[in-house]
C-alpha cells in the first residue's frame, strides 16, 4: 500500500525529521504533539490543563487534515514527565473522547522535546468508526 504525509497549518510544523501524520489505507499515524501553539511554535504557558488541551486540539487538527477525527483514534500513547499529572489526562480525554474510549498506555518519562511535560501520539483507523463492526 502507497502511503501518504498529513500536513497541517492547524498544528504544529515537525521539529525534526519526522511527518506529522503517516497515512497507509486506512490508518493514520499521528506524531506525538507537544503543547506548542501552532501559530508561535511556543509551549503554551499556563495550567497543565491548559497544556493538555493544546496537546489534544493539535492531535485534533492532524486527525482532521488526515480526513478523520478525534473518534477514529484506536491507541493513544501519553507520555508524562509527571505521573502525577494522570488525572488531568483523564478529565481533559473526556471532554475530546466518548465511550468507547480508544485503547491507551500512559508512560512515565524523564524528559520531552522542549521541556514539555506532556505528549501524546495516536493511531486512527478511517475506515470504522466506533460501534461498527470492521
Amino acid at each position: 500500500m502507497a502511503r501518504s504525509i498529513v500536513q497541517t497549518d492547524r498544528a504544529p510544523a515537525a521539529i525534526g525529521t519526522y511527518s506529522q501524520a503517516v497515512r497507509v489505507g486506512e490508518v493514520v499515524y499521528l506524531s506525538g504533539q507537544i503543547p506548542l501553539d501552532p501559530a508561535t511554535m511556543e509551549l503554551v504557558e499556563g495550567p497543565m490543563v491548559e497544556q493538555i488541551r493544546r496537546v489534544f486540539e493539535n492531535l485534533k487538527a492532524v486527525a482532521e487534515a488526515a480526513g478523520g477525527g478525534l473518534e477514529d483514534v484506536v491507541r493513544l500513547t501519553v507520555y508524562l514527565t509527571d505521573l502525577d499529572h494522570f488525572a488531568l489526562v483523564n478529565q481533559v480525554m473526556a471532554e475530546y473522547f466518548r465511550e468507547p474510549y480508544p485503547a491507551r498506555a500512559a508512560v512515565g518519562v524523564a524528559a520531552l522535546p522542549k521541556g514539555a511535560a506532556v505528549e501524546v501520539d495516536a493511531i486512527l483507523h478511517l475506515g470504522a468508526r466506533r460501534g461498527e463492526e470492521g
